[in-house]
């Protein structure tokens, strides 16, 4: 039997040029909360750049490897959509944690909760995919991307 899911690609400049100004604002945005001014902005940027640059990936890996390998029910593609994102966000949380360690020396007082960075990925996937479903484009919410 064929998968009806055809494989995901784009440029890679495409790619880099989005998530890279996805990172810019985010750590701007980061920066800014931080206090200090925009003093930390570099690093509040490389931060960023594991969930939008490496979220890219997470989301690319269960498209063209793991959903052709399941079954076409909705159910089962949108747990294991949900379940990739949870695992995908922890990943990338400690990602960031440790990158934050090593640039900055900031050693947190207690490890944060590790489902967070899952929660916290979930959420930020299902806001990314909200344009595409407005636009009519295949997205999480129509069950085409």
């Amino acid at each position: 039997m064929t998968s009806p899911w055809q494989p995901y690609s784009e440029p890679l400049r495409a790619t880099l040029v989005r998530t890279i100004t996805i990172a810019l604002v985010a750590g701007a945005l980061l920066a800014r909360s931080w206090g200090g001014g925009m003093t930390r902005w570099p690093i509040a940027t490389l931060l960023m750049l594991w969930p939008s640059f490496g979220g890219h990936w997470i989301e690319i890996w269960f498209l063209n490897w793991l959903r052709p390998r399941l079954s076409d029910s909705r159910a089962v593609q949108v747990a294991a959509r949900v379940a990739t994102w949870f695992v995908g966000g922890i990943v990338l949380a400690l990602g960031m944690l440790l990158t934050a360690i090593a640039l900055t020396g900031f050693h947190p007082t207690r490890w944060p909760a590790w489902w967070l960075g899952g929660l916290a990925f979930i959420a930020i996937e299902l806001v990314a995919q909200l344009p595409l479903q407005l636009r009519g484009r295949p997205s999480f919410y129509n069950g085409r991307g």
